[in-house]
């Protein structure tokens, strides 16, 4: 490179902030460097590429994000206007949201606060919201009311699970006049498939295995949702983000890390090391963190070290943005240019055709096999 590449960027001469600017115009005129302007290229990139017309956005969510109301600001929105096509998150994220879809409230409060004096007074805190202890346990039994219902009576993956619970939390959000509260119904409502890819870790699966105890039969497959969310991304890939084009694009949004972050990533490795596939990886990586990459974890790895696993295609590495940010912070942002700068798209309802993706890889793996079977694996030695 010359000189004149180096220096070909615009120069940096913003107009002043005035009253009433958008959020939007307020992303492009003054987030121009630093983190400021990974948020910018954040907020191009989900609008320019993710959101294309033939284009699956993968969604991932840590942290206590719908605790602090980011579901119905941000999240629900997004779902709504055609911008998340299949999401994976902690069981925390989707216990805390049917509080409000099942008419259960949280407050707003301090950090600061005596813990021991919170316990005495019956109050749960998460950071500087507060809520009555009475929200879990009335939660709970919400939870294995609906888990006692002979629908739930077998094996699933949690895909499924969620729809199911899904449906209950929305009829719940109808009757009690708070639509549009819960992301879970918002989902349903969607047909936006939801992965836990820890199902025992959070309040849910603790009932769900209270229920095993008691004699019901409920059972989550976690086989079956590394396979549903690699035959979402193969057939992205393959046919489109409609299931019959000649192609698409797979883009992940990324909202923190952990271990929703590599459930969605692990996809592309799924169909190339493990089924034996042939596929690049991701198209488009948009990764908000406060995570630092230094420290081997799989929260701050960077989208060029997913490369190397087959997560991320490598032609595509310029199409990767790490924002280091709080999520609470940048995510509001992210939605509003969005939402600004892009009409909704249709509904992909992948969930509806959750089978047919799932029939589609194994069809594909079954041909890659070539009639060989279990009795045909070579023993390690």
């Amino acid at each position: 490179m010359e000189k004149r590449d180096y220096l070909s960027g615009p120069a940096i001469l913003p107009k002043p902030i005035e009253a009433g600017v958008g959020a939007a115009d307020l992303v492009d005129h003054a987030y121009l460097a630093y983190n400021g302007g990974r948020l910018r290229e954040a907020c191009e990139l989900l609008v320019r590429k993710m959101l294309d017309a033939n284009a699956t956005v993968g969604l991932s969510l840590t942290g206590a994000l719908t605790p602090a109301g980011l579901g119905m600001t941000c999240l629900i929105p997004l779902v709504e206007a055609g911008f998340v096509d299949w999401i994976v998150t902690t069981g925390a994220n989707l216990y805390h949201d049917a509080h409000f879809g099942i008419g259960l409230d949280m407050h707003r409060g301090r950090p600061h606060l005596d813990d021991t004096e919170l316990r005495e007074a019956g109050v749960v805190r998460i950071y500087d919201i507060l809520f009555d202890y009475d929200v879990l346990l009335e939660t709970d039994a919400f939870f294995r009311r609906i888990m006692a219902g002979d629908e739930f009576q077998r094996t699933m993956g949690t895909a499924e699970f969620h729809w199911l619970a899904g449906k209950y939390v929305d009829e719940r959000e109808k009757a009690l006049g708070r639509e549009g509260t819960s992301l879970l119904a918002a989902a349903f409502r969607a047909g936006v498939p939801v992965f836990t890819s820890s199902p025992g870790d959070s309040s849910i699966g603790m009932n769900v295995a209270e229920m095993e105890l008691r004699g019901y039969s409920l059972r989550i497959n976690p086989n079956r949702d590394v396979n549903e969310t690699a035959a979402i991304v193969l057939d992205a890939k393959r046919n489109g983000r409609s299931g019959e084009g000649d192609g698409g694009t797979s883009g992940m949004l990324i909202l923190g890390g952990g271990s929703p972050k590599n459930f969605l990533l692990q996809t592309e490795p799924q169909i190339q090391e493990v089924l034996g596939l042939e596929e690049e990886g991701h198209d488009h990586f948009l990764q908000i963190t406060d995570a630092r990459p230094d420290t081997g974890g799989l929260s701050g790895a960077t989208p060029g070290e997913a490369v190397s696993w087959g997560k991320v295609d490598p032609a595509k590495l310029p199409d990767a943005v790490v924002c280091y940010c709080d999520t609470t912070i940048a995510l509001p942002l992210l939605t509003a240019y969005a939402l600004d700068r892009r009409e909704p798209r249709p509904l992909a309802r992948l969930y509806d055709r959750l089978e047919e993706l799932y029939g589609r890889l194994r069809g594909a793996f079954e041909e890659k096999l070539g009639g060989r079977g279990p009795e045909d694996v070579v023993p390690i030695e």
